[in-house]
């Protein structure tokens, strides 16, 4: 069985937890360094990605993540998290784990009510199109030489990309019924690194 932890220090960690359990894999909360022991990927959820840097400080998280992620350990940010991974920001923040080779810039639609959806096709989902909830999110402003881009809006901002086993989705693919993105994630954890 394949487990993958999910950050559990704040933010929507439950839901993902839920949908890594619907595919059958194992999802344990990840709240310390020692729970990190044992896992094949992690997923850095959506949040205050301000409040979730320094808690992952105080818990002890923040060294042992930007170790992980820098030797190739499978990681996946959604919104924060996305932010978290980033090792570029805007002026609004200073990076955390500086893993992705991305420039972010926090909240780009504005406030909460500013919320939206988008239809998002993503050739490695495949059809039909990927619904995305957009909540506070932020945009990948550009993208380094090893980073591939998976998703843009209509205007063709980028959304969602990779770069080896790291992924980083600007929406919360865990307040949907669509399984494929936490799937996508499962498959390239099983890939050699």
């Amino acid at each position: 069985m394949t487990t993958i932890g999910v950050l559990a220090l704040q933010g929507d960690f439950r839901e993902h937890r839920e949908a890594l359990e619907r595919l059958g894999a194992s999802a344990p909360e990840v709240r310390l360094p020692r729970d990190l022991a044992g896992l094949d990927g992690l997923i850095i959820p959506g949040g205050e990605s301000t409040t979730i840097v320094r808690l992952m400080y105080t818990s002890g998280l923040l060294e042992p993540l930007r170790k992980l992620a820098s030797d190739g350990f499978p990681m996946w940010g959604t919104c924060a998290g996305m932010i978290l991974l980033a090792k570029h920001l805007d002026a609004t923040g200073i990076p955390a784990l500086q893993a992705m080779d991305i420039v972010v810039r926090r909240n780009a639609f504005g406030r909460q009510v500013d919320s939206f959806e988008a239809t998002l096709p993503m050739s490695i989902l495949g059809a039909p199109p990927f619904r995305a909830v957009f909540i506070r999110a932020p945009i990948i402003e550009q993208v380094g030489a090893g980073v591939e881009v998976l998703a843009r809006l209509e205007d063709g901002a980028p959304v969602a990309a990779r770069q080896g086993r790291l992924l980083a989705t600007a929406f919360h693919p865990e307040l949907t019924a669509d399984l494929r993105l936490h799937r996508f994630f499962l498959q390239t954890t099983s890939q050699a690194g």
